[in-house]
């Protein structure tokens, strides 16, 4: 998978290319089958993976768990680092997103707490046709486009796909 790697910023910092306030972020990529899970924030119009700030002297893993748990109201059950990258904020004017990303997986079924105010399991077509934030439009659906062909291939090409 291509991912756009970026020079860690501290949360708050100012972007000089755009002069624009960025925000450093962890985000879950949580993929089950073909369905993508996908969050939206009480008074946001905009879907997006669960995750959010990262605290001063928290690492962004720890910062991706403790979000899902937040969000979600249950652990993870494992996730991988995927990369870095950025993107217009979609809750902030203003303001730019460097984030953390993960791929996930839960330990359990997910219920909206915390600040989100729905959640949807949904596939990619179904996902563009939604509200989405910059960072899930822009790259995460193309990243787990990427998986899911990947999957299929490796699937097709199983000895025990015979």
């Amino acid at each position: 998978m291509q991912n756009e790697f970026l020079p860690s910023r501290r949360h708050g910092a100012t972007d000089e290319s755009s002069q624009s306030l960025v925000l450093t972020i962890a985000a879950a990529v949580i993929v089950d089958g073909e369905r993508l899970l996908l969050v939206r924030k009480r008074g946001s119009p905009y879907f997006m993976q669960a995750g959010g700030k990262i605290e001063p002297g928290e690492s962004a893993q720890a910062a991706v768990a403790r979000e899902v748990f937040e969000e979600l109201g249950v652990p993870l059950a494992g996730c991988e680092p995927l990369g870095q990258a950025s993107a217009t904020a979609a809750n902030e004017a203003g303001h730019r997103v460097d984030a953390h990303l993960f791929w996930g997986c839960l330990s359990g079924e997910p219920t909206p707490a915390a600040e989100i105010e729905e959640l949807r399991w949904v596939t990619l077509t179904e996902a563009g046709a939604l509200p989405l934030a910059a960072l899930t439009r822009d790259t995460i659906l193309p990243i787990v486009a990427e998986h899911l062909v990947a999957e299929h291939l490796v699937a097709e090409h199983s000895p025990l796909s015979d």
